[in-house]
């Protein structure tokens, strides 16, 4: 069809201008955006937890499931780029993840953890040696830890060890930075950063707190590494008098990257505050949907998956987890999944698997760059094509979506209130929910 290999020949164009601008300005542009908000702020004595997913425009983003295993003590797993010791028992995840990586940009687990990080750059520079990227280590918060704070110590355990670097890209490029995480469950949130081995902890007890790609953690930290402040004092940084903020002390002091993204810290904090106390689901959706604050990302760089998870305090009740796993929130379905027994690999999120002929796996690594569509992708690719050039008929389609969207949040609002009396019928609860989108669009 001439309307398919147009399509494939704006994905080249797309994809050469991109390696076109790095290579010409020597950057690489930052994003990321991840949300809390908690009782007094949310509706219905919830934690409400969000986040975009910022990455190249020619990243495909998959959401996968793992189910709870036991493992034998001698077990490792390979990560990304190395091989570490495997925990006795994994608990059950759902993932939304650059294809090509072991890790994750985000995800929740069964018992309703969420954790999503952010690249930041600092004064400890970023070390490019492989070991485990900020993705593998919220992965591996998730599978390891059933609250938030047991995550925090599981990433920093795990950073200690292993320390953190290599390739953030499906690339050559050697893109490389440390990470900010977010973590949250059923009573607070965690903001964790760090730089190199170097880390501080804040905890988040009330109200919604919101991070981006510069360090925002002041004087008010809960946890740190026991050498952050000494090495601090070692290399100038700090004179060991004044009030210790880890923001101050390891952020740079002003390039165009951390000024970009203080711009969308304060836009994020803002658009939390506009909810007057009221923040919920669909408003943390619109929260991520904002074009205007920067925070929906658009151009060689953007939102390629976006995630919100609504999490009762009341530990009978279940958790949902919207995921979008297409690019462009406003132009895509936040579809929901809940955590019960016998849910099924998401076959129409994942992506196809190469197993040791994955370029990334070989060394070297990144000398071709594989198809990773999945069904889902490659039928939204076609409608977003849709949206943007046909005026009348994309509005038709994005109501269509919107419809959808609005009666899954209705249905969900029941098992948040009620819980999930029949597990099996929300067992296929996400992969329905993508069948029903891929019906809109053949429809439309």
């Amino acid at each position: 069809m001439v309307f398919v290999s147009n399509q494939r020949q704006n994905y080249r164009e797309r994809k050469a201008r991109l390696k076109a601008f790095w290579k010409a300005t020597g950057m690489h542009p930052c994003s990321c955006d991840t949300f809390v908000a908690l009782p007094p702020s949310t509706e219905g004595q919830r934690v409400i937890f969000g986040k975009n997913s910022d990455r190249p425009c020619d990243e495909v983003q998959e959401v996968v499931y793992f189910p709870a295993r036991d493992y034998d003590t001698d077990k490792k797993v390979e990560c990304t780029y190395i091989e570490i010791e495997q925990a006795p028992h994994t608990y059950a995840v759902v993932l939304s993840r650059p294809a090509w990586l072991w890790g994750a940009e985000m995800g929740a687990n069964e018992h309703q953890v969420c954790i999503g990080n952010e690249a930041v750059w600092g004064r400890e520079s970023a070390d490019g040696d492989e070991a485990l990227l900020g993705m593998d280590l919220v992965r591996l918060g998730l599978e390891r830890a059933d609250t938030a704070v047991k995550a925090v110590d599981v990433i920093t355990e795990l950073l200690e060890k292993y320390s953190q670097g290599g390739n953030c890209m499906e690339d050559q490029c050697g893109f490389t930075y440390h990470n900010s995480f977010l973590i949250s469950d059923r009573k607070e949130a965690w903001v964790l950063e760090t730089a190199g081995k170097y880390w501080a902890a804040e905890k988040v007890e009330g109200g919604h707190r919101n991070i981006s790609n510069d360090y925002s953690i002041t004087t008010k930290i809960d946890k740190e590494h026991p050498e952050m402040r000494e090495y601090a004092k070692s290399q100038g940084w700090w004179d060991g008098e004044k009030p210790f903020s880890f923001a101050e002390v390891y952020s740079y002091k002003t390039t165009a990257r951390m000024e970009a993204a203080g711009g969308r810290y304060c836009e994020g904090k803002r658009l939390l505050g506009k909810s007057n106390g009221h923040i919920t689901t669909e408003s943390m959706m619109d929260i991520l949907r904002d074009k205007e604050s920067g925070i929906n990302m658009e151009g060689m760089f953007m939102s390629t998956g976006s995630m919100v998870s609504v999490i009762p305090q009341d530990p009978t009740l279940p958790g949902v987890h919207y995921f979008t796993a297409t690019p462009d929130p406003e132009r895509s379905v936040f579809k929901p999944f809940i955590f019960v027994q016998d849910v099924k690999q998401l076959k129409l999120t994942c992506s196809p698997c190469y197993g040791e002929d994955d370029p990334v796996k070989k060394q070297p690594r990144f000398q071709t760059k594989p198809d990773r569509k999945h069904p889902l992708f490659l039928k939204h690719e076609v409608v977003a094509a849709i949206i943007d050039s046909t005026r009348e008929r994309g509005q038709k389609i994005m109501q269509h979506m919107r419809d959808l969207e609005k009666t899954k949040m209705a249905e969900m609002e029941t098992y948040l209130t009620e819980g999930v009396k029949d597990p099996t019928k929300v067992v296929h609860l996400f992969t329905d929910t993508v069948e029903e989108e891929i019906k809109v669009y053949s429809k439309s």
